[in-house]
């Protein structure tokens, strides 16, 4: 928008004339130009293009998706603005030195929140644009970093509490508060007015910018990080102005707060910090005032909090004066949103400020990943697992329901998978207040067989009161392979589908003869693996361990030890041994000689894959870094690499066995189910994903 510029005014009058109007106008301090206003047209409904300012093209940056933001409280005087502005410069300094992209200061805070009617004298306002002036031009020795603070600002004859964002010499935009308390300890609206309906352009410190809270803050060098502000009490409303920044694209709220302490006030705050960044799948930084703004009638604690999609990323004491800091993971909120088609846009119809930030991938993160995501840190959560043992068991009661039946199969093998559907069918059957005795556990010993897992089987079908059954079906296998021409002595991967093969089709065949239903063993890991025989181990009439990751079956199989210490002897055990499908003959000494986890990797590593790609869609390079970073002392990155590799080509090589999975109970946020969650092409190609591997 050119900029006319008109006569110089001082009447008051005559300025709110030409605001009405919409005409351009400036504004001059000791008869030399300050800034200048430009207004937009009177037409000023929510489908008006908005504007752009600054550079869209920049430097293409690819930081993994982690931006560092610090939240952080000042120690003010009340008043006294170059002492305050000192203290501004002394945190962009340290936040530089500590790499930090994103740093958002307290509201006021150039002034002070707590000063009264001095917000009316001219030489308090003076001096915050002066100082706003210096701010801008120190910023230029902070190439990296975007730091918004807060001041009163005086605006077209009105006085606005605003945010002003700067960096590397420019300031960005001037974004008011557009809710203003005015009740019980809170009366800003003596002074303040609030933002105006829509953006204005205005002229400051030799940068055209908007002035408004319909602005979004723009990364040229990574689009990814769009930027929105709000202002204190603007989140405590029922509506409030980062709803629709969230919408209309922005990635990171930013809050300038100068909220007071009261008894149980912090806990609050953090619950509504937290929910708006779930609500808004977001990431929701939040600086507020602290020391030297407590006196008179109100407590300040400088309580920052900085959080991401619902959880907490750094939070800090209050009354402490800390930094909270953290590195956001913007790929991850961008993924959840991509979900939510019918929610989320680009920015469209708010102001967009692009501006270069230049941010690398870091060599350090300040997050921390858990090496188990599906399983809870620390000692066992015995309430988590009644949740997820009565989430399984009630798919599988309605299941028993809708076909009429109160007999069940189960193929127990000794191992955790079968275990772990047996104590689900138990559950079941509890639930329903069927006998324990209706349900069939059947161990089907073949040549790869030992003594510990048949023996274990045995003694926890006895402990829980079910049937017990052993059919050793070698005979049969040894005549298949023959009727097939097979040598037996091959071991190679006929000779062990045929067992798995064997087993399922004697466990249906046994359930169509007494009216059961056949439980399946098989889980998540195995399943986005692809280790399960096709129409073997793979089939069954209901699958209950079909969204219940490895790393959780031994959690819950422990758990349940726990619980029920009849059983104990045998679930300790159990969780204790190998993890084999026993599908190779024992060693001379009776052990397992077959160990999944030497053929296909560590279930440890592959469930960390899982859960961040199929939760959040993490590229390979993304997935190494994480893992690199996590498991650093345990994994080295070749062998994270190797591992990586098998797990990208494994998963593409075997939806065509997820295509056609039995049902399953959906239990937490990650499920393969090719009827609700995860739906792909059996041909897809992984060269995409094995290519970027291998430059790794």
């Amino acid at each position: 928008m050119k900029i006319k510029p008109i006569t110089l005014l001082r009447d008051p009058k005559e300025i709110s004339r030409l605001i009405e109007d919409g005409e351009p106008l400036i504004i001059t301090k000791n008869g030399e130009e300050a800034m200048v206003i430009s207004l937009p047209d009177k037409d000023t409904s929510a489908d008006s293009k908005a504007h752009i300012y600054g550079d869209r093209v920049g430097e293409p940056s690819d930081p993994l998706g982690f931006v560092r933001v610090r939240a952080a409280p000042i120690e003010i005087k009340v008043g006294d603005v170059k002492h305050n502005y000192e203290k501004i410069l002394e945190a962009m300094e340290e936040a530089h030195k500590d790499e930090v992209h994103v740093l958002v200061l307290p509201e006021l805070c150039l002034t002070a929140y707590t000063c009264g009617d001095l917000f009316y004298d001219q030489t308090l306002l003076s001096s915050a644009e002066d100082h706003l002036r210096k701010i801008i031009a120190k910023s230029k020795d902070y190439e990296s970093l975007l730091t918004v603070i807060g001041l009163p600002f005086l605006f077209g004859g009105r006085l606005y509490n605003v945010a002003a964002a700067v960096k590397g010499g420019h300031l960005l935009a001037l974004v008011p508060k557009a809710n203003m308390p005015s009740y019980k300890e809170f009366y800003e609206g003596r002074y303040f007015a609030v933002a105006p309906e829509s953006n204005v352009n205005l002229r400051f410190a030799e940068d055209l910018v908007p002035f408004g809270n319909k602005t979004i803050l723009v990364d040229a060098n990574y689009p990814s990080l769009k930027i929105g502000i709000e202002i204190c009490e603007d989140l405590w409303v029922n509506d409030p102005p980062s709803t629709k920044l969230a919408q209309e694209g922005a990635t990171l709220i930013l809050n300038l707060s100068a909220s007071n302490e009261t008894v149980g006030k912090a806990a609050y705050r953090e619950e509504l910090v937290g929910s708006t960044s779930a609500r808004l799948l977001a990431a929701y930084a939040y600086s507020s005032a602290g020391r030297g703004e407590s006196s008179t009638d109100t407590v300040y604690g400088g309580h920052c909090l900085i959080y991401e999609n619902g959880k907490k990323l750094s939070s800090t004491p209050v009354f402490e004066m800390e930094k909270a800091t953290a590195d956001i993971d913007l790929e991850l909120l961008l993924a959840e949103r991509r979900r939510l088609t019918s929610v989320w846009k680009d920015s469209s119809t708010y102001d967009q400020v692009y501006f270069p930030l230049p941010i690398k991938e870091p060599d350090h993160l300040l997050r921390r990943y858990q090496r188990n995501p599906f399983v809870p840190e620390g000692k066992i959560d015995l309430e988590r697992v009644r949740t997820i043992l009565r989430m399984q068991a009630e798919g599988l009661a309605q299941r028993l329901r809708a076909v009429h039946s109160h007999r069940a199969v189960v193929g127990l093998s000794g191992g955790l998978d079968s275990t772990l559907a047996l104590l689900v069918a138990v559950e079941a059957f509890k639930l329903e207040g069927f006998p324990l005795s209706d349900i069939s556990a059947i161990t089907m010993p073949c040549f790869g067989t030992s003594k510990r897992t048949h023996d274990n089987a045995e003694l926890l079908a006895s402990s829980l009161g079910v049937s017990f059954e052993e059919i050793n079906i070698k005979e049969s296998v040894s005549l298949h392979l023959k009727d097939i021409g097979h040598d037996q002595d091959l071991g190679d991967i006929a000779y062990e589908n045929a067992q798995a093969r064997e087993r399922t089709q004697v466990l249906l065949d046994i359930a169509n003869s007494r009216g059961a239903l056949m439980i399946g063993t098989g889980d998540l890991s195995e399943l986005c693996l692809g280790w399960t025989t096709y129409n073997g181990d793979h089939m069954s009439s209901y699958g209950v361990n079909a969204s219940i990751p490895k790393t959780l079956v031994r959690y819950l199989v422990m758990g349940y030890a726990l619980m029920h210490p009849e059983a104990a002897t045998a679930l300790s055990d159990i969780a204790e041994t190998p993890i084999s499908p026993e599908l190779l003959p024992p060693d001379k000494e009776g052990n397992i000689a077959q160990k999944t986890e030497d053929k296909i990797g560590p279930y440890e590593l592959h469930d960390f894959f899982i859960y961040h790609y199929l939760r959040y869609l993490y590229r390979p390079r993304k997935l190494y870094k994480l893992a690199c970073l996590t498991f650093k002392g345990i994994y080295e990155p070749p062998f994270i690499k190797k591992w990586l590799r098998e797990f990208f080509r494994r998963f593409f090589a075997n939806q065509f066995k997820r295509s056609c999975l039995p049902d399953g109970a959906k239990v937490g946020t990650v499920a393969i189910s090719p009827r609700g969650d995860w739906r792909m092409p059996s041909d897809a190609s992984a060269a995409l994903y094995l290519q970027e591997i291998d430059t790794l």
